[in-house]
């Protein structure tokens, strides 16, 4: 799923978050998974703390890094029941916010956030500038 979610990202980059991860160390800070009767996966979210998030008051602040669903799986309650999972564990962890960011053109991305609660405040085109020879 997590290749599925970034198709243009290094599959062994990938693989390696995930294992990190599973192994109790690296940047995520949960994995949720839904399944469906048989053990087929419908869709994933990870989250991370970070120091700061755009609109944010407090800190750390829960962040999601990854939310997916499979194609059939969308617009099911699959989704909404991920990030439903997500807000209950930064609840119950004592955090006040949850952030999250999409891409400028991932409308369905977008549309997906503003069903599940939360509200757009900026949009952004980052640079960066390769300072090596």
């Amino acid at each position: 799923m997590r290749q599925a979610l970034w198709p243009g990202a290094d599959a062994d980059e990938l693989a390696e978050e995930s294992t990190a991860y599973f192994a109790g160390s690296g940047a995520l800070a949960m994995v949720m998974l839904c399944e469906a009767e048989g053990t087929v996966p419908l869709g994933m979210i990870e989250l991370s703390l970070r120091s700061h998030a755009d609109g944010c008051r407090s800190s750390p602040v829960p962040f999601v890094e990854g939310w997916y669903v499979v194609l059939g799986a969308r617009r099911q309650g699959v989704g909404a029941a991920l990030m439903a999972a997500a807000e209950a564990w930064a609840r119950a962890g004592g955090y006040s916010e949850l952030a999250s960011d999409t891409d400028l053109d991932n409308d369905a991305g977008r549309r997906a956030h503003a069903g599940c609660g939360f509200e757009e405040i900026g949009r952004a085109i980052k640079f960066r500038k390769n300072l090596q020879p």
